[in-house]
């Protein structure tokens, strides 16, 4: 019997190759980016899985308060870690992890490379997180100093195959031992690692490691068994406030809350955190991508069902003639979904090629190693064989109800079947068009909002001009003792507009830290950012004074005695306006460990515009200015727009004279706020892919539908031209109904995509306004596509002979 069903489907399948090929074509594509966005989604969901007690291992982060503005970090101050071993007695273990910024040079021999993703961390990291070791072990791995553990990758492009444990590496001129080998396969861990260093290396002062001000760690704890994290937290949240946040600053209304997040939420849940070193995922992004997958598997299924109760039209008499020979309807609906299985079948495997195909790009567009071994992954294998009998029974089944319910009298006596159950079967097909191009439009909506708000990000004004702004950090002793020279050198490089040398350039690194302004006789602190500048530095990056002057290398008193403000920070430190903060006095607690207590002493003498040293997802923060040369690190050369090539091989040899044993490693500024808006480029892009997907797949269905809407009409049709009706009219008459289910669908998807959209550019301090344009756009191009769909059909059936449909049977 089975065998008879599948052999009428395959039948059925060839003779009607076109309604075929339409509904093969378009679940498989719906198929195929349900596959694609489940490995990734899968992919995702998996990060630090791995780790054995991973439910007991929290990271702390923390909410800083400034009046009602608010940020999120994942540094914290090292005094966490000391204070929870000692006073809760619910934390099993902690660990802290040293934040840093850059690279650093590895040598072993003759061979030297910049390598990144360290981690500077106490000696209990491999006990709090139990990862692999191919060679060595994690016992006392981090006990000395001198110690290191490096990744397999590392290990490999440096020793070869053989062995390491044992040898010599160094690491920024420092000789090192090699410990242990960590095994491959880290990939899935929220922390990216290519070597590991103790905490005692970094030579940290004591007394620092004591302050509850310096946010410079990130900090795990292990809870013991059966504690309860919400408890332990709420504890930890009411010491913070009995203790920590009296010590920041008051006048400005700062606070801090703490929080454990959970290790497994780290990768996911962490994508406005200042200053992570984590990979980072996005949870929203995961979220829309599953919804999109859902959406679009939902218009596959939707092509099908209307496909086939339309497709049921030409098969009524079969039906009418298989129950009058005595078919019962359990074997007709068994019959029709047969046939959908069998489609479905062959959806899925075309599916599961395509999906096979495009992983690869998928994976160079994502940087993920994600596979789809059907062999070597039995479960995946199962789930597809499970897709394809449920979404095969699932589509098929209305259908399949449908065509049993055939009375044969009425479709033996009649050509068409146009009463009974099909003026219910039209307000199906209308409904689920209304659903498909109701996502449709929502989809073209968002991809057009964050298209705008991903160019808004690209193409605001920065407050400074970050174009041929060459930027690299300064290595080895000689050059940070010289920089003066090598900055005068740079500066005579032919193609060199200028050079600047300090920390805190936008877009890198900067510190948070406190400014006291004396008033009424009393120091008042006040939280702002903190940017050690030089005599060139506004002048490098284009920055634009509205108030005084800029420093002065000829005024010696600029050194010591002189600040700049940005006009957020004249605002918060209650100055009024730009010219009145001048002259103004200021002080601030020089970062020196040896005298903790000294204090600089100086006055305003200029506001810059504000500028963004950010992400456009923060909020301007008082910035202050200072010359402080112990704190410079990183250089900003600025080149001339002609031959830049020329100019950038001048630098090098700049370089290579003050600095000769290391290579230079340079990028360029733009490219640094490009980065930071890696997820939304990728979210644009995915998001344009997906839907055009989804608007293709909608198109094949409703191509389909006005087929047989031609079909089903085509002697009213040929009636109309004998009449004298015109082609226009016709193809009017044929295109009308599914305009109206499009503009219907608008009207559904305009107010979900306004709350969408709405919510994701909360997330953005500076963000477009709801471009309105967008919903007539979206709106437009639905019933333009529409129309060329539906009218390509409605032109060829108008364009017939009439006579022709008239002798139609």
């Amino acid at each position: 019997m089975f065998k008879n069903y599948f052999l009428v489907a395959y039948r059925n399948l060839v003779r009607h190759k076109g309604f075929s090929f339409l509904n093969i074509a378009g679940l498989a594509l719906g198929l195929t980016a349900c596959l694609l966005i489940g490995l990734f989604v899968h992919d995702e969901l998996q990060f630090d899985k791995f780790v054995p007690q991973g439910d007991r291992i929290f990271r702390l982060y923390a909410d800083h308060f400034r009046g009602d503005a608010r940020e999120t970090a994942a540094p914290v101050p090292p005094m966490y870690a000391t204070t929870m071993k000692q006073e809760f007695p619910e934390v099993e273990q902690t660990m802290r992890i040293l934040m840093q910024a850059s690279n650093n040079l590895v040598e072993v021999g003759d061979k030297k490379l910049y390598v990144d993703n360290s981690v500077i961390a106490d000696s209990t990291f491999f006990s709090m997180f139990e990862l692999p070791f191919k060679y060595g072990s994690a016992e006392h791995a981090l006990d000395a100093p001198t110690s290191i553990v490096l990744a397999e990758d590392v290990a490999t492009n440096f020793f070869g195959k053989e062995n390491p444990v044992g040898k010599e590496i160094k690491v920024n001129k420092q000789s090192l031992l090699v410990k242990g080998v960590l095994r491959g396969g880290l990939s899935k861990f929220h922390l990216p690692i290519n070597y590991v260093l103790p905490l005692s290396a970094a030579g940290l002062p004591k007394e620092r490691m004591k302050k509850w001000g310096w946010h410079q760690f990130f900090t795990y704890v292990k809870l013991r068994p059966g504690t309860d994290a919400q408890q332990t937290q709420a504890k930890l949240q009411r010491y913070v406030t009995q203790v920590v946040n009296p010590t920041l600053p008051a006048d400005d209304q700062i606070k801090e809350v703490t929080y454990l997040q959970p290790l497994h939420q780290i990768h996911l849940y962490s994508a406005n955190f200042k200053y992570d070193m984590s990979t980072k995922g996005n949870i929203t992004y995961v979220k829309a991508l599953s919804f999109i997958a859902v959406f679009i598997l939902l218009i596959a299924g939707f092509n099908f069902v209307n496909l086939s109760t339309a497709k049921s039209l030409q098969r009524a008499k079969e039906v009418g003639i298989r129950k009058t020979i005595g078919a019962s309807r359990e074997q007709l609906m068994l019959q029709f979904l047969s046939e959908t299985v069998l489609l479905t079948l062959v959806s899925v495997v075309l599916a599961t090629v395509l999906t096979a195909l495009l992983l690869p790009s998928l994976n160079a567009f994502t940087g993920k190693t994600m596979t789809f071994d059907l062999l070597a992954n039995p479960a995946l294998l199962g789930l597809l064989g499970l897709l394809t009998v449920v979404v095969g029974l699932v589509a098929g089944f209305y259908p399949a109800l449908v065509l049993s319910g055939f009375q044969p009298v009425k479709v033996l006596k009649s050509a068409v079947v146009t009463d009974g159950v099909f003026g219910r079967v039209q307000w199906l097909r209308h409904g689920l068009i209304v659903v498909q191009f109701a996502l449709s439009v929502f989809l073209i909506v968002c991809a057009l909002v964050v298209f705008r708000q991903v160019s808004f990000l690209h193409n605001k004004d920065l407050g400074f001009n970050r174009d041929q702004i060459m930027f690299f950090p300064m290595r080895g002793d000689n050059m940070k003792e010289h920089y003066d020279a090598f900055k005068n050198e740079l500066a005579q490089v032919p193609g060199v507009a200028s050079a600047s040398i300090g920390y805190g350039f936008p877009g890198d690194q900067v510190a948070g830290d406190g400014i006291i302004v004396p008033k009424n006789g009393e120091d008042k602190e006040h939280g702002v950012t903190q940017l050690m500048v030089d005599y060139d530095y506004l002048k490098t990056l284009g920055m634009q004074l509205i108030a005084g002057r800029d420093f002065s290398p000829a005024l010696k008193t600029d050194k010591d005695q002189a600040f700049i403000l940005n006009e957020t920070a004249v605002k918060e430190l209650g100055f009024g306006t730009p010219e009145k903060a001048l002259g103004q006095p200021l002080k601030w607690k020089v970062w020196n460990d040896k005298n903790p207590d000294s204090l600089k002493v100086g006055k305003v003498i200029g506001v810059v515009k504000d500028f963004h040293y950010k992400s456009l997802y923060d909020r301007l923060e008082p910035a202050v200015l200072q010359i402080f040369p112990g704190a410079y690190w990183k250089v900003a050369v600025k080149l001339k727009a002609d031959n830049i090539g020329s100019s950038v091989e001048g630098v090098k040899q700049v370089w290579a004279k003050f600095s000769p044993d290391s290579p230079i490693e340079y990028k360029f500024l733009d490219d640094n706020f490009d980065q930071m808006y890696k997820a939304e480029d990728k979210l644009k892009s995915l998001l344009w892919l997906f839907t055009g997907i989804a608007i293709f797949v909608g198109c094949l269905g409703l191509f389909g539908l006005a087929t047989y809407a031609a079909e089903r009409r085509k002697k009213e049709i040929g009636i109309r031209k004998v009449l004298g009706a015109s082609v226009g009219s016709i193809v009017g008459l044929l295109s009308k109904e599914f305009l109206v289910l499009v503009l219907v669908a608008a009207v559904i998807a305009f107010p979900a995509a306004w709350l969408a959209m709405n919510r994701w550019l909360q997330d953005f301090a500076y963000r477009i306004d709801m471009p309105l344009w967008a919903f007539l756009v979206a709106g437009l191009a639905a019933a333009a596509v529409a129309f060329l769909t539906v009218g390509y059909q409605a032109v060829r059936a108008a364009t017939m002979n009439p006579v022709s449909n008239l002798r139609a049977q």
